[in-house]
């Protein structure tokens, strides 16, 4: 954890729009975390399913592969990615809203888990992930979210409509830290706060951007024990997969954290 502690910033003071400004969380450190009995995977149920879910255009298609190849590379876990499903055309008015301007229709995180996910659960999932180009929303009392899971249920979804941008590299790595972002959250990570963090809350698009494509000292302990793989080979697969997606400036970060940490 020492080793790395170099390549992270320290939470700076929320802004008044920022995840902490209107969320207080008490964070969560290592011995915290392995005390408090967290949902792991086992050799009964250590497989990630990725479900590709609603209507989903060509390069949304893409990005379902390439969170996909990471979230295996991310965790260390087997990687599966399962049949597409449509969002039924006859929707509740209990489980969707029109919201914005112009309006566009929003689809409850509840319903999603619960009624689509849930019942599709593999006997193997360690977790199970869906990506839709749906707006999502919990509740009437948030406008929006990117993605939500359940610690219980080992299910969460995330959404690529917010994440859009002209350049197709910061729509990925958006993706892609969702994407690891909801799936800690079913292996019981809660939100960082001591560290700018892929694991940290996000309540706008440019706090998502100023986070990392990475786990910070205290989450990637997290991960290497849930995981077993040790840090050195977690960051040499993560090096050679943002390598391939030409995420250059990740790639060298991780080289040099594989460096450091030396097992």
């Amino acid at each position: 954890m020492r080793a790395v502690e170099p390549f992270f910033s320290q939470m700076p003071e929320p802004k008044p729009m920022d995840w902490l400004a209107n969320f207080k969380e008490p964070g969560q450190t290592f011995d915290e975390y392995i005390n408090d009995d967290p949902t792991l995977p086992t050799d009964e149920r250590k497989t990630i399913y990725v479900l590709p879910f609603g209507k989903l255009k060509p390069d949304e298609r893409e990005i379902v592969n390439h969170v996909a190849e990471f979230l295996n590379a991310f965790y260390g876990l087997p990687i599966k990615t399962l049949e597409h499903v449509e969002l039924p055309r006859d929707l509740s008015p209990e489980v969707f809203r029109m919201r914005g301007y112009p309006k566009r229709r929003q689809v409850k995180t509840h319903y999603i888990l619960q009624e689509i996910m849930k019942p599709r659960l593999p006997k193997d999932a360690a977790a199970m992930i869906a990506l839709t180009n749906e707006d999502l929303y919990p509740d009437d009392s948030m406008s929006f979210v990117f993605g939500q899971a359940s610690f219980d249920d080992r299910v969460g979804v995330w959404s690529l409509s917010r994440l859009k941008d002209k350049d197709a590299k910061l729509f990925l790595t958006r993706a892609l830290k969702l994407a690891a972002h909801e799936t800690g959250h079913m292996f019981s990570i809660r939100h960082c706060t001591k560290y700018e963090c892929v694991m940290s809350g996000s309540n706008h698009i440019g706090e998502t951007d100023r986070h990392p494509l990475d786990a910070c000292p205290e989450c990637m302990a997290k991960i290497a024990w849930l995981s077993k793989v040790p840090p050195a080979e977690r960051y040499a697969k993560l090096e050679a997969v943002c390598r391939k997606f030409g995420l250059t400036d990740e790639a060298e970060q991780f080289a040099k954290k594989r460096a450091a940490v030396r097992f």
